[in-house]
C-alpha cells in the first residue's frame, strides 16, 4: 500500500475526509466501538497508522477530568531511603495506570515551592510529598488543597493538624534503640538529632526521654544535640558531645548517613568503634553494610512499604473512596535491626 504523507499533526478530521466517513465514525472505530463494522475499523486503523496519528491525550484528559499523573516531591533522590520509597510509589502507581512526575527539593524550601507550583501547572491529579528539613511554611501545600489536588505526606511530614500522611513510629523505634544500648551496658548516651522544626526530630527526642524514664534514669538535656544533618554539622555535634564532663559511650544518630559521618569523626579522635563508642541510627539503609563500621543497630523505617501505603492512600482519594477533608493517617511500626552486639 502506498505510504500516505501528511503535513503537520494528523487529526481524525483528516482521516474522516480521506475515507469519506464521519468524524464520529472514525472516533468510534479507533476506540473499537461495537457499532462499527470490522472492515471500517480496519480501514480507519490502517490509515491512522500510515499517517502516524496519535490520539489527543490532552482532550482525553479533559473529558475524563484526570491526567493520571502523580507528582512526587522528595528531599534527595540520591539517598537509598528515598530511592526505595520511589520504587514503592512507582510500582503501585503503574499497576493502577498512573505515571509519576518526580522532583527533589534538596532540602530547599524555595525550590520545594517552585516544584509544587510546576506540578500544579502540569495538572497532576495528586501529590506525594516528603518535606525538606528546613520547610516551615506550608502555604504551597495549602494552595494544592484549595485547587482540590490532594496531597499525601510520608516519612518527613509537616506539623499540621489536618493532613493525609503515612509515617513510621519513630518514638517507639527510638525506645528500642536506647533499650538496646542500655542492655549493652551504656549509661551515658548522646543523641545527634535533626533540626528542631522537624516532626521527626521531636519524635526521636520523645522516644529517647521515654526510654530513659522507663529505666528510671535521669534525662540530661545536654545529651541531645540538634544538628543540620550535614557532615560539618555532625562533626560539630560530635565535638560537643565528646567534650561533656560525663563521658559519652554511645550515640543515637538521626540516620545512617549521620552515623557514618559521626564514625569518621570518632576515628579521627583515635576512638575504637564499638569499644570506646557505639552508634545506633535510623533507616537501616543497605549502604551501611558496605562500610567498615556500620552502626551497631539501625531502626528500620520500611520506605518501600511507606511509599506503597502513601500511593494507595492517594489513589483512594482520587477514586472518591474518601473525601478530601476526611483526613487519613497511617503510622507504621518501626523495627530495630541489630548489626553488632
Amino acid at each position: 500500500m502506498r505510504k500516505v504523507v501528511s503535513s503537520g499533526q494528523p487529526t481524525i478530521k483528516e482521516i474522516a475526509k480521506r475515507l469519506n466517513i464521519s468524524v464520529s465514525t472514525v472516533s468510534r472505530a479507533l476506540h473499537d466501538h461495537h457499532s462499527i463494522g470490522l472492515r471500517t475499523k480496519t480501514r480507519v486503523k490502517e490509515l491512522a497508522a500510515e499517517l502516524n496519528y496519535e490520539r489527543n491525550q490532552t482532550a482525553i484528559y479533559f473529558q475524563q477530568g484526570k491526567t493520571f499523573t502523580i507528582g512526587i516531591l522528595l528531599p534527595e533522590l540520591s539517598e537509598a531511603f528515598f530511592a526505595s520509597a520511589i520504587s514503592g510509589i512507582e510500582d503501585t502507581a503503574y499497576s493502577n495506570n498512573y505515571t509519576v512526575l518526580l522532583g527533589q527539593s534538596h532540602d530547599d524550601e524555595a525550590r520545594e515551592k517552585q516544584i509544587i507550583q510546576s506540578m500544579k501547572q502540569h495538572r497532576v491529579d495528586g501529590c506525594i510529598v516528603s518535606i525538606g528539613k528546613n520547610t516551615s511554611n506550608y502555604e504551597h501545600f495549602e494552595m494544592l488543597q484549595q485547587a482540590r489536588i490532594p496531597v499525601v505526606f510520608f516519612d518527613r511530614i509537616p506539623n499540621l493538624p489536618n493532613m493525609h500522611a503515612v509515617s513510621c513510629n519513630l518514638e517507639s523505634g527510638t525506645v528500642q534503640a536506647v533499650d538496646f544500648l542500655l542492655k549493652q551496658g551504656h549509661r551515658v548516651i548522646g543523641m545527634i538529632n535533626g533540626p528542631e522544626t522537624m516532626v521527626a526530630s521531636k519524635e526521636r527526642a520523645t522516644g529517647y526521654i521515654r526510654a530513659l524514664q522507663k529505666h528510671r534514669l535521669k534525662y540530661d538535656p545536654k545529651m541531645i544535640v540538634n544538628a543540620d544533618l550535614t557532615a560539618a554539622g555532625t562533626e560539630e555535634a560530635m565535638q560537643y558531645l565528646l567534650s561533656l564532663k560525663r563521658k559519652v559511650t554511645a550515640v543515637v544518630t538521626f540516620n545512617d548517613y549521620v552515623a557514618m559521618d559521626a564514625v569518621q569523626y570518632a576515628l579521627k579522635q583515635k576512638l575504637e568503634i564499638n569499644k570506646d563508642i557505639t552508634f545506633v541510627s535510623y533507616a537501616n539503609t543497605p549502604v551501611s553494610g558496605y562500610t567498615a563500621f556500620p552502626p551497631a543497630a539501625s531502626v528500620e523505617q520500611f520506605p518501600y512499604e511507606q511509599g506503597q501505603a502513601a500511593t494507595n492512600m492517594l489513589l483512594s482519594l482520587l477514586n472518591g473512596e474518601h473525601a478530601l477533608n476526611d483526613f487519613q493517617r497511617t503510622v507504621m511500626e518501626s523495627q530495630l535491626v541489630i548489626h553488632h552486639r
